[in-house]
């Protein structure tokens, strides 16, 4: 479904869960609630993953100096590990 990228595969895959007595019943309802979005995520090639991977990073250099530098010093840090 992730590789092929083909609309629809989804819809088939939810009527399928929920129709089986798997523990994926109830997760497959409830994609039902915002099954544009989910699609979108399913179908497209864009991703949001490098950007998250960054946002992580940042986040735990502001964990790991917290209390001990000001803003400066963070985006000193911030700046040199992405080079």
């Amino acid at each position: 479904m992730f590789t092929a990228k083909e609309d629809g595969l989804l819809k088939n895959w939810i009527e399928e869960a929920v129709k089986s007595e798997c523990g994926l019943k109830n997760f497959a309802k409830n994609l039902r609630k915002d099954y544009e979005a989910v699609n979108n995520a399913v179908t497209t090639t864009i991703s949001n993953g490098q950007v998250e991977g960054q946002v992580n990073r940042i986040k735990n250099i502001k964990r790991k100096m917290y209390g001990r530098a000001g803003f400066q010093l963070l985006g000193k840090m911030v700046l040199a590990k992405s080079a």
